[in-house]
């Protein structure tokens, strides 16, 4: 089938309660920092189609964390998405970032292999019902 990866992304509100589970498969993409990158987005994206105005954004991605935290946007193949992730901080100041290890990830990582478990050829992203 080709190279293919996903990502999971675990939305909670104030009182730690699942409102969204949602995995995305990346087809014909096996880089794992473009992957973290796009799930990043996706999610902050989701925040603000839904009228969120404070995040706080957890995540294992050490690297794309800590270039999101210093405003670091000067990574060829992934610059352009964190332009977008930095922006998006920027301008909505009750958002915010911290690196979490694996194992308190866990959540989005299973959801992240539900997605590839469950891939379609015509089925790129999905929601889980919390």
């Amino acid at each position: 089938m080709g190279s293919h990866a996903a990502g999971g992304m675990v939305i909670l509100n104030s009182d730690r309660a699942v409102i969204l589970a949602k995995g995305v498969h990346f087809p014909f993409l096996s880089d794992p920092m473009m992957v973290e990158a796009l799930v990043f987005r996706e999610a902050i994206g989701w925040c603000l189609a839904n009228g969120f105005t404070i995040m706080r954004f957890e995540g294992d991605a050490q690297v794309i964390i800590e270039k999101v935290l210093r405003k670091d946007i000067r990574d060829n193949h992934i610059g352009a998405i964190l332009e977008e992730i930095v922006n998006s901080f920027a301008s909505n100041l009750g958002f915010s970032v911290r690196f979490v290890g694996r194992r308190n990830n866990r959540v989005a990582h299973l959801v992240a292999k539900q997605a590839l478990s469950l891939f379609q050829a015509a089925c790129r992203s999905f929601d889980f019902q919390a």
